[in-house]
């Protein structure tokens, strides 16, 4: 193989290489991080690298937010995680969702991980589907953006979950989703007049309860 590379033209500022920057838990040099974080078309942490960007780029560190921050999260501070966490309002995941059955399942059985690892809501997307892991509480989902397909769901993946509906076709009525007893597939949302917006959907569940729902791509 031929192959032809200026090591150093990361850092020329006239410098063409297209480079995505990952950031280790070291101490960093701030002259190369503004550098590359200028050039970088991508830009990860693993884990407690967040804590050296963070505190290297004191009082602007709403001007240095990694695309990534990835990892088992033990070294990275509390302080630091819910200031990044804070800087996003979900996590969308694109792709999951076809193809090998068994993959789509570890796709769900991640959505119940993600519970213990963030507070953030992780949304699963592709094709005309759209999956989101309920935590056990009350939800209030707007479903009035013009994006909705006619179809929802409840599926009880991990166990029995006493669930209460409202803003839907068939809403549930503090009954037990269950499987072998009670799913609520090829669900929709309540009928509203002509014109007249869609109600939001209320979920109450008393265990992670996955929701899904349709998506009218021609409306993208």
């Amino acid at each position: 193989m031929n192959e032809e590379l200026t090591p150093l033209d990361c850092l020329l500022p006239s410098g063409t290489q297209r480079i995505c920057l990952i950031i280790l838990n070291q101490p960093l040099d701030e002259v190369y991080l503004r550098v590359l974080w200028s050039k970088a078309l991508l830009k990860a942490c693993a884990d407690g690298a967040a804590n050296h960007l963070y505190n290297i780029i004191d009082e602007i560190q709403d001007s240095f937010l990694p695309d990534y921050i990835s990892g088992d999260f033990d070294s990275i501070t509390p302080e630091v995680k819910a200031f990044y966490s804070d800087k996003v309002d979900a996590i969308v995941t694109l792709g999951g969702l076809a193809g090998r059955f068994d993959q789509i399942m570890a796709s769900v059985e991640t959505l119940h991980h993600a519970l213990s690892m963030t507070q953030l809501p992780l949304l699963i997307i592709q094709g005309t589907s759209l999956a989101y892991l309920l935590r056990p509480g009350n939800h209030k989902l707007e479903v009035n953006t013009g994006l909705e397909g006619d179809w929802c769901s409840l599926i009880p993946v991990g166990g029995p979950c006493q669930t209460v509906t409202s803003g839907l076709k068939w809403n549930l009525n503090n009954q037990v989703l269950q499987f072998g007893k009670i799913v609520s597939t090829s669900n929709s949302y309540e009928p509203t007049e002509l014109g007249a917006p869609r109600k939001p959907v209320t979920v109450t569940t008393d265990q992670p309860l996955l929701w899904s729902m349709g998506i009218e791509r021609k409306m993208l």
